[in-house]
């Protein structure tokens, strides 16, 4: 597995080695060993969560202050722009983002960890989306920054307005928005 690092020293991207032939492939989508060497982290990855998006849809900004969670996130099917927001106010890096594509084509796999904000682009049709958590869903304790905050200045790859939902919608800027110390 190729680790490669990104303008975010926490987030990664992982590449898998793939073996393929006539028959179809095969890769190692998560080895322990290799994570915990990249990241100094053994996660205890507790719940996977599998979304299905139409072209030009974007999920995001999300994160929960309380219950944080990691996230390891991939695309078994179609292709995202996948964007991380450090919103950790004590980092150097307060306020910046990184992105990267993630599709079935190449098999990345991006490492996202608690203390960031999350969001991708889908760039085709009927594409999926996995992703593990290192701590539970809790609605209750999900926040939200808009997509568009001028203040992050995310370069999306768009293509007109993407499809939000009405949570989405409701997204605050970083500055109102609730952060990590």
């Amino acid at each position: 597995m190729n680790v490669i690092k990104t303008s975010l020293p926490d987030v990664l991207i992982f590449e898998p080695k793939v073996f393929g032939d006539e028959r179809g492939f095969f890769y190692e989508s998560f080895n322990a060993n290799v994570f915990e060497q990249a990241t100094g982290l053994m996660p205890n990855f507790v719940q996977d969560n599998h979304s299905k998006s139409n072209k030009n849809v974007l999920r995001g900004l999300h994160y929960q202050i309380e219950q944080a969670q990691g996230k390891l996130v991939r695309v078994t099917q179609g292709e995202v722009f996948d964007v991380a927001v450090d919103i950790r106010q004590s980092s150097a890096t307060f306020g910046k983002w990184v992105g990267t594509h993630l599709s079935s084509e190449n098999k990345r796999q991006m490492w996202i960890p608690p203390g960031y904000a999350h969001g991708f682009l889908v760039l085709a049709d009927a594409t999926e989306f996995l992703y593990k958590t290192t701590d539970f869903y809790a609605p209750q304790h999900e926040c939200c920054i808009k997509w568009d905050d001028p203040s992050i200045s995310i370069e999306w790859p768009l293509q007109g307005m993407p499809i939000l939902s009405a949570k989405d919608s409701a997204g605050l800027t970083l500055h109102d928005a609730k952060k990590f110390p």
